[in-house]
């Protein structure tokens, strides 16, 4: 009898305890039809659908919530990156390539454990205004739409206008996907060599109701077999990043600035700097650009980068863009326009126009 009473009593306390978490399934589905010319030295053109981004990389999530009780928070996400073309996973393959993490939240702040981003995401997500659009920044560098650390811990807090933050990971880069910054063979957790894949991060950020400013610093170790150049624990691949932005009467502008000291790479010092501008023309259609610039210390390696975009929004989960960018190498550069895809980099100092007709459906 006793027995019975407890499993009622736990039956009784099922639905409450249901009641408690919350659980929500979202994402973003995002491609179209890109034209990019002048590739390789025989500057031949390609019309294609992108399998890395748009407007912003396709993805889907599960992202959990439960209050346990005092303002304290269990919460997690589960995240997925998927090539719209085709259906693959993206992120070198993983089911969860985005994110994949679990904390606890109070008042204090958020702690979390798992596959997440790093500091410098946070910092940059406001002030660089096109962010992962397929002419952007991660044009200029892969590594600012994947700054996102495996075995990682994180931490970040606001108060009042205020955010602090910081991650650190055991090893940052379980997955081999070939010279990409989806999979950069660096696992790290090695107990021969204590410092090999680590990486760290760290935020300030100042934000009030109409501007905005942020400084991260990010830094990738090295190891054995690590993509990159960043072949040894001894090696990093340093960003410091500071950026603004302002809001004023249907208009948004960001800019920021990037150091980059990259013990990897022949030229390793590099400055990444770029201002950008979005404004509301109507309220169903949106117009955003931004201009980069990319130069190389003691080298004449440069390049400028323009793009455009126009959104025209059907509804607050649909809608219709058009975009075009053009990038001037200078130098040895063969940078490409496009971060949609692979293989459609200019010869060396050449330069590129590319141009989509997407459309981006959010659930």
């Amino acid at each position: 009898m006793k027995g019975v009473w407890i499993a009622g009593a736990v039956i009784a306390a099922a639905p409450a305890a249901v009641a408690a978490q919350s659980v929500t399934l979202y994402g973003v589905v995002d491609t179209g039809i890109e034209f990019v010319n002048n590739i390789g030295a025989d500057k031949k053109s390609v019309v294609r659908m992108p399998n890395l981004t748009g407007t912003v990389p396709s993805r889907w999530g599960m992202r959990g919530i439960e209050d346990l009780g005092g303002g304290l928070k269990g919460q997690f996400v589960l995240e997925s990156g998927f090539a719209p073309d085709s259906g693959a996973s993206n992120q070198g393959g993983r089911l969860f390539g985005r994110q994949a993490w679990v904390g606890l939240a109070n008042n204090w702040g958020q702690v979390s454990l798992g596959r997440q981003y790093t500091m410098l995401f946070w910092a940059i997500l406001d002030s660089d205004i096109l962010g992962p659009n397929i002419y952007g920044s991660a044009s200029l560098d892969s590594y600012l739409p994947n700054s996102r650390a495996d075995n990682a811990v994180a931490y970040k807090g606001k108060f009042g206008g205020l955010t602090i933050g910081a991650t650190y990971s055991f090893g940052r880069d379980a997955v081999n996907a070939g010279p990409s910054p989806a999979g950069t063979n660096c696992a790290g957790e090695n107990a021969a060599d204590a410092r090999a894949c680590r990486e760290w991060s760290a935020l300030l950020m100042y934000e009030t109701g109409w501007w905005g400013v942020s400084a991260a610093y990010d830094s990738l170790r090295g190891g054995p077999g690590a993509f990159g150049g960043l072949t040894s624990s001894g090696l990093k691949d340093d960003r410091m990043l500071v950026g603004g932005y302002m809001l004023l009467s249907g208009a948004k502008l960001g800019v920021g600035f990037i150091n980059r000291h990259n013990d990897g790479s022949t030229t390793s010092h590099s400055q990444l700097y770029y201002a950008g501008v979005s404004y509301d023309i109507t309220p169903s259609f949106n117009l955003a650009g931004q201009i980069y610039h990319m130069r190389f210390s003691d080298s004449s390696n440069k390049a400028w980068l323009g793009a455009l975009r126009g959104t025209y929004s059907f509804s607050k989960r649909s809608s219709a863009y058009a975009t075009v960018g053009y990038i001037d190498n200078r130098g040895q550069l063969a940078m490409s326009v496009s971060n949609g895809a692979s293989g459609s980099s200019p010869a060396p100092g050449g330069n590129q126009l590319g141009a989509m007709l997407g459309i981006k459906h959010i659930f």
